[in-house]
């Protein structure tokens, strides 16, 4: 026996239609009075929970809708780009991104800042990258070049 083959073993019951006047009497199965008794108007609308449940804060949709990503920098010491890269080399968001040094947030490479921690003796050739005061010193005693 497979899964399409499966049948209940009982007969369906046909459901009971109220409300439709015919050999069913003065209120038509309906019971006398209340709620479940009136034409329409028998639950809530499930629209009046949904809002209940929105915060009513001053500008709360627009906060949600109009959404930024603050994404901060990915952070990079010179003493990470003293190990990886040689003398000369360009380093870029994308040259990191080659040699795995940062990665992809949501399918975009991220801003980098360089971070002046350690020592560094290469001359590196920096672009699209933001730099400390403490780094920009260290790169261009080196003998390195910052291209913004």
């Amino acid at each position: 026996m497979q899964l399409h083959e499966i049948r209940p073993f009982h007969q369906r019951k046909n459901k009971k239609r109220i409300g439709r006047g015919g050999k069913r009497g003065l209120f038509s199965g309906r019971g006398v009075k209340g709620q479940s008794s009136r034409s329409s108007h028998k639950f809530k609308p499930a629209i009046r929970e949904l809002i209940k449940r929105y915060p009513k804060l001053r500008g709360h949709r627009q906060k949600i809708k109009g959404q930024k990503l603050n994404l901060k920098p990915t952070v990079l010491n010179l003493e990470t780009l003293e190990k990886k890269f040689k003398a000369g080399e360009k380093v870029s968001p994308a040259a990191l991104l080659e040699k795995r040094l940062i990665r992809r947030i949501k399918g975009k490479i991220p801003a980098v800042k360089i971070l002046g921690k350690g020592k560094i003796t290469k001359a590196f050739i920096i672009e699209k990258c933001s730099i400390s005061k403490q780094a920009k010193e260290k790169i261009e005693k080196a003998g390195g070049k910052i291209i913004v």
